[in-house]
C-alpha cells in the first residue's frame, strides 16, 4: 500500500516515464510512501483505475501528455466517481497551458503547471497535513543543480528492455511558433560532472540505449563534445545514442568526434520543418539552409549517423507545391528517415496568431492536427496524412531500399514527391486503408503500380525479390506471375537436375 502513487500512460511499453522518476527522486522524506506505476495506451481505463485504487492511495499524481490525454481523462473521471476522497494531481505539458478549457482539469483536484520536480513534493506534504491548496499551482522554476538525480530509479528491466530518457539541459533558445519550446525560458544545463557520473552508473548497470531529451543538444559545442567523448571512450557493442540536433550547427569539433562512432551508433533527429524562407519567417524560425544542407551531405558521406529529418505539412503560407519541393530537396540530401508530420496546435504555442490570416482549422481532439487552411483543403490534408503513413511503411521502414528508388526516380514525374504521391493514391484506391498493410501487400502493390508505370519488369522483379529476401522472406514472392511450367517430357528423371539448376531464391516455391 502506498499513500502516494505517481503514474502515467506511455505510448508504448518500450518508453520509460522519465518525468515520474524526476518527481520521485525529489520527494525527499515522502519517497518511502510513494510508488511509481506505468501503463501503456493499449490498456483500458477501467483496468488502469482498478490498479491505481488497489494500492489505497491518498494522492495520485498523473503525467498528462498529448498522446495520453484522452485516455487519462477517462481514467480521472473513473477515479473521481469511485474514490472521490483520493486527491488527483495532474502535471505535464498538456495541462500546463489553457487549463480553464480542459475537461481533465475540471475533473481533477489539483494541477501543477511547469516543471514540477519540487512543487509536487511540496503539494503532497501540504495535502497529507490536511491543508487546503488552490486547484492550479504554477511551479517555481527549479535550480537544476539542486535537483536529485532520477537515474538510480530506472529498474534493471528498464535497462534491459526499454529506451532510457536522459537530459543534459532544459529549454530552447529558438522561438518556432508551433513548438512548446518557444515558450520555454532560456536553455539551462545540468552540472556536467554529475550528469556524466550518472551516465557512468547506467553504463555499469548495463544500459545501452540512451535517448537525450535536450531540445538542442549541439547548442553548446563544449558540452556536447564532452558528452560524445565520454561515450566514445566507453564504447561497447550495442550502444545507441539519440540526440535532437540543430541541423545548421556542426562545427569541426563535433564533426571529428561524430565520425569516430561506428555506423548505427548515433541517431540525429534534425528538425528541418520547411525549406520555404517565407514560411520560416511566418513561424519565427531561424535557419541557415545552405549550412544545413552542407551538414547533411557531410553526415551522409563521412559518418555512420542515422539521420531522422522532420518536415511539417500545413505551416502557415506553405502550399502543397512548396511542401513537395521541400520534400524533394530533403530526399536528395540522403537522410535515412524523413518524418512527414502534420502541423499540430499544441496548447500554449503562439501558432494561434495565424488562425485568421491563414484560415487555420484544427481538430478539437488530441493530437489537435490541422484539418484545413487557406492553402490546403481538408481533402488534400487527408491525402498528405495517407502519404505520411505510406511513407513510414515504405520509405522509413528500410524494407524497400532497392525498389524505392525505382518508384521515386521513375520518369512519370521528375519529382520524387509526386511519384510517391501517385503511388499513395493508388494504394488507397486499391487497399482502402492506410494502416495495417502488410509488407507483402505493399510489395505486391508496388509491383502492380510500377508495372503499369512502364518500369522494366525484369529489373523490378529483381529489386523486389532482393528486398523480400533481405527482409527475411523466403523464395520467390507470390505476387509475381508464376514461372512457365516445364514441358512434361522433362519431368521425372531430369527433375532433380533441373531443381539444382534453378536460382536458389526460387527453390523454396517447389514442394
Amino acid at each position: 500500500m502506498s499513500e502516494i502513487l505517481l503514474a502515467t500512460i506511455n505510448a508504448r511499453y518500450i518508453h520509460t516515464a522519465f518525468g515520474l522518476r524526476c518527481l520521485y527522486a525529489n520527494l525527499g522524506k515522502l519517497q518511502e510512501r510513494c510508488t511509481i506505476l506505468e501503463f501503456d495506451s493499449k490498456q483500458r481505463a477501467a483496468d488502469i483505475a482498478e490498479e491505481l485504487l488497489a494500492a489505497k492511495p491518498k494522492i495520485i499524481g498523473l503525467g498528462v501528455y498529448i498522446w495520453n490525454v484522452v485516455l487519462t481523462t477517462e481514467v480521472v473521471g473513473l477515479l473521481k466517481q469511485l474514490a472521490p476522497d483520493v486527491r488527483v494531481v495532474l502535471g505535464g505539458p498538456e495541462v500546463s497551458y489553457e487549463t480553464a478549457s480542459q475537461e481533465i482539469v475540471r475533473l481533477a483536484d489539483h494541477v501543477i503547471t511547469g516543471e514540477a520536480d519540487q512543487a509536487f513534493a511540496d503539494l503532497c506534504c501540504s495535502l497529507l497535513a490536511g491543508a487546503t491548496q488552490p486547484k492550479v499551482l504554477a511551479a517555481a522554476l527549479p535550480a537544476l543543480a539542486k535537483l536529485a538525480s532520477p537515474y538510480p530509479f530506472y529498474q534493471d528491466e528498464d535497462l534491459a528492455h526499454r529506451v532510457l530518457y536522459v537530459e543534459a539541459s532544459r529549454g530552447c533558445p529558438f522561438s518556432c511558433e508551433f513548438c512548446l519550446s518557444s515558450v520555454d525560458l532560456p536553455v539551462r544545463a545540468f552540472p556536467l560532472p554529475a550528469f556524466l557520473s550518472d551516465m557512468e552508473q547506467l553504463l555499469v548497470r548495463g544500459a545501452r540505449q540512451f535517448k537525450f531529451l535536450d531540445r538542442t543538444f549541439n547548442l553548446d559545442v563544449r558540452v556536447s563534445a564532452a558528452i560524445l567523448e565520454f561515450f566514445l571512450e566507453r564504447w561497447q557493442p550495442g550502444l545507441f545514442l539519440h540526440f535532437e540536433m540543430i541541423p545548421d550547427r556542426f562545427p569541426e569539433a563535433l564533426r571529428g568526434l561524430i565520425c569516430k562512432f561506428p555506423a548505427g551508433a548515433l541517431q540525429f533527429e534534425v528538425g528541418i520543418q520547411s525549406f520555404n524562407d517565407e514560411v520560416a519567417n511566418n513561424i519565427s524560425r531561424r535557419q541557415n539552409v545552405s549550412r544545413l544542407e552542407d551538414n547533411l551531405r557531410f553526415l551522409k558521406a563521412h559518418s555512420g549517423v542515422h539521420v531522422h529529418a522532420d518536415l511539417i505539412a500545413g505551416l502557415p503560407g506553405e502550399n502543397l507545391v512548396s511542401f513537395a519541393a521541400g520534400f524533394d530537396r530533403l530526399w536528395r540530401l540522403g537522410p535515412q528517415e524523413i518524418q512527414v508530420g502534420i502541423l499540430k496546435r499544441l496548447r500554449g504555442t503562439p501558432i494561434i496568431r495565424h488562425d485568421q490570416p491563414f484560415a487555420m482549422i484544427y481538430s478539437p481532439l488530441a493530437p489537435y492536427e490541422l484539418l484545413a487552411n487557406c492553402d490546403l483543403d481538408f481533402a488534400t490534408l487527408q491525402q498528405v496524412k495517407r502519404f505520411a503513413r505510406h511513407w513510414d511503411a515504405l520509405g522509413n521502414s528500410g524494407r524497400f531500399s532497392r525498389t524505392l528508388p525505382m518508384l521515386l526516380d521513375q520518369s512519370r514525374h521528375a519529382s520524387p514527391f509526386w511519384n510517391f504521391w501517385e503511388f499513395s493514391q493508388h494504394l488507397h484506391a486499391r487497399m482502402g486503408k492506410q494502416q495495417g498493410i502488410s509488407p507483402a501487400n505493399l510489395a505486391g502493390q508496388l509491383w502492380l503500380h510500377l508495372r503499369e508505370a512502364g518500369v522494366d519488369p525484369a529489373a523490378l522483379e529483381s529489386a523486389l525479390t532482393a528486398d523480400h529476401l533481405a527482409a527475411g522472406g523466403r523464395g520467390r514472392p507470390t505476387f509475381f506471375a508464376p514461372e512457365p511450367a516445364a514441358p512434361r517430357a522433362t519431368l521425372g528423371a531430369n527433375r532433380r537436375q533441373q531443381r539444382h539448376q534453378q536460382p536458389a531464391i526460387y527453390r523454396d516455391q517447389e514442394s
